[in-house]
């Protein structure tokens, strides 16, 4: 996390004229009539020749206060004094906390093959090891063979934390054996994208600048995991500073098409619990960051209303956008996971205060689910299983309602993103180590870090004065259904509920002609995962696409 953008338009970008490939020139530098006559061009206004006269003098006053500024050193852990509301005006949430009712778990003894383990879901684990019919030592020795064994062909580590993980391993079958059983994570191993800071270890963020960066702090939702008795057995890939799936070791693979990655960022979160390498893993999304590996490895993931879960401790790429989620191999599993790391911590000032209410027990048919009519009725690719998604739900007595989206820009609100990921890695521009990224092409983050500098602050503002009319119109969309279910790339639905902060389900419905996995996304009310988790488990239930698992990591 870093600076906030404080300056009016056309003051941001004469001041940006002053750079060279995004590096700062001489101090004595001054704005010109001609500097602010080719900003002109790249804001899209015209003044006259008196009006940019007389704009000098307070162009020239800026410049040499960003160079006093940029004196001042600000780490990516310093969030913006500004921060995003996503609560719409009048709303009233339900603060009543009740019980959180878990299924009952369908596999509950102890397989011939402690590898067949590999693909149980969280909640069987849970069973077999508060049973003591498997160790988490067994567990986590598994699972580490594993990742040692196809981490390297899937290229989705980053660093084994073996010593750490058996350490806590080891200490779960005590504290089970002495009767002091944490609850359904206890003993559980899993992975961490790699943008979560561990003590002791790495932080690498998936990029070369950062390769050798050592945080000696823990992430509160690593401090939660570890709270929850979970061991953590890796840091998992992501795309550099969180875009695709190339980071400085390679490209992270796709478990059921080792020619294509895995899409990202959270590329290795999502590989690895495809493949079996971990029981569940932590990802994080800004736009698709958990819906796309997701989707592309068959997987099932949890993208939390925004300001549920911790971010201390975590890399800042949009101050308010990310999320961070669990990716799992079901629904139920999801909602376990999300139990354990969401609430606040006292640092991070985004975070709300609320229940989660999650029962198992509740049918789908009695939820009200809306659909997105004109994008399942569009022509594109997962028409097909989509379809039968709709289908399916009608025949567990859903009755859809049709809905249509808010009619904004939505694309063209996506430099909220921008602007503040340039100015979370201003200092990696600034110092010129951008050139150290791995990918350099047009639509990379160093180029994007530039030319991002070039965003006025007053259209910055504005845009999201226009989320703030999204958010309203959302909140009438909602109204009167429990969730939506949306084709996951239909339309601009992906950034329109990443901006106005909803949580989504995402979860297999299905294969393409090329055998890969495709899915289907659940789209919730703010800070009620329970009903869009609900809602979601009782598709998967109907369906099996979620025990499918890639041929190649038996």
């Amino acid at each position: 996390m870093l600076k906030y953008w404080k300056l009016s338009g056309l003051v941001v970008l004469a001041a940006a004229v002053g750079f060279v490939a995004g590096r700062a020139q001489d101090n004595k530098t001054t704005v010109q009539i001609s500097h602010v006559s080719a900003a002109e061009k790249i804001i899209g206004l015209e003044f006259t020749t008196v009006e940019k006269d007389s704009m000098l003098d307070d162009l020239n006053e800026n410049l040499e206060n960003y160079q006093k500024v940029r004196t001042v050193y600000v780490g990516n852990d310093v969030p913006m004094a500004l921060q995003f509301n996503p609560i719409p005006v009048g709303w009233n949430p339900d603060r009543s906390q009740r019980i959180v009712v878990l299924s009952e778990p369908e596999r509950t003894e102890r397989p011939d093959d402690l590898n067949d383990l590999a693909f149980y879901s969280v909640t069987e684990l849970a069973g077999l090891i508060r049973s003591r019919k498997v160790t988490s030592v067994e567990l986590t020795r598994m699972y580490i063979g594993r990742l040692k064994k196809y981490g390297p062909q899937l290229e989705c580590v980053v660093t084994l934390t073996e010593p750490r993980a058996m350490e806590r391993a080891q200490r779960a079958d005590q504290e089970i054996e002495d009767g002091n059983y944490r609850g359904p994570l206890h003993g559980i191993p899993f992975g961490a994208k790699d943008l979560l800071a561990v003590r002791g270890y790495p932080t690498t963020w998936g990029a070369v600048p950062y390769e050798g960066q050592v945080l000696e702090v823990d992430a509160e939702v690593i401090k939660r995991l570890d709270d929850a008795g979970a061991v953590l057995v890796a840091k998992l890939t992501l795309g550099a500073l969180a875009w695709g799936d190339v980071w400085f070791g390679g490209k992270t693979r796709n478990p059921w098409n080792l020619e294509q990655g895995s899409s990202g960022s959270s590329a290795g979160s999502a590989s690895a619990t495809s493949a079996g390498l971990v029981a569940f893993a932590i990802g994080t999304e800004t736009w698709g960051s958990i819906v796309s590996p997701a989707t592309r490895c068959g997987v099932t993931g949890l993208r939390p209303t925004y300001g549920r879960v911790s971010r201390t401790g975590a890399m800042a790429l949009s101050w308010s956008m990310d999320k961070i989620g669990p990716i799992c191999r079901t629904v139920e599993d999801c909602a376990v996971v999300f139990q354990a790391i969401a609430g606040p911590d006292g640092v991070d000032q985004t975070l709300i205060d609320l229940p989660f209410n999650y029962d198992a027990r509740v049918p789908v048919g009695e939820l009200r689910v809306g659909y997105t009519k004109s994008l399942f009725e569009a022509d594109y690719g997962n028409r097909k299983a989509d379809a039968a998604t709709l289908e399916r739900l009608r025949e567990q007595g859903v009755k859809l309602v049709p809905i249509e989206l808010p009619d904004f820009p939505i694309e063209a609100l996506s430099y909220i993103l921008t602007a503040e990921a340039a100015a979370a890695f201003d200092d990696l521009t600034r110092s010129g180590r951008d050139d150290l990224m791995v990918r350099q092409i047009k639509g990379a983050w160093p180029n994007v870090f530039r030319s991002s500098r070039l965003i006025p602050a007053v259209e910055y503002i504005q845009a999201n004065r226009i989320r703030h009319m999204l958010v309203q119109d959302m909140q009438r969309v909602m109204a009167d259904i429990d969730v939506y279910v949306v084709p996951s790339f239909g339309g601009n639905n992906l950034l329109m509920t990443n901006l106005t902060g909803h949580p989504c389900v995402v979860l297999p419905n299905g294969f393409n002609e090329e055998g890969s996995p495709v899915s289907i996304t659940f789209i919730g009310k703010l800070f009620d995962e329970g009903t869009v988790l609900v809602a979601a488990k009782g598709y998967q239930d109907a369906t099996d696409f979620h025990t499918k698992h890639p041929p190649l990591f038996p």
